[in-house]
């Protein structure tokens, strides 16, 4: 199963997220889905509700940020590593 990383201020919002977890999907879309089965409301911190990609948000898998931000459909292997990030702006 793919292993994601995030960032840490998503800890304080959700406490039981761990540093690498393992969730099961063939596209990140897929394994955005199951993060939010087992930590209700993730994903609302992700996508927005058409299911793409927030504005400050960035999805690496593996070393290279994902192409499809509007449907997350790049494909994704058990071997592979998602790193979810939030960007902080402002002034």
């Amino acid at each position: 199963m793919p292993t994601v990383r995030f960032t840490r201020h998503l800890a304080r919002y959700f406490p039981k997220l761990e540093d690498n977890i393992t969730a099961p999907g063939a596209t990140v879309a897929q394994v955005v889905a199951r993060l939010d089965q087992m930590h209700p409301g993730l994903a609302a911190y992700i996508v927005d509700d058409t299911g793409a990609l927030r504005r400050h948000v960035n999805i690496f898998l593996n070393q290279e940020l994902i192409a499809d931000r509007q449907q997350l459909q790049d494909p994704v292997a058990d071997a592979d590593q998602l790193y979810i990030f939030q960007a902080l702006s402002g002034g």
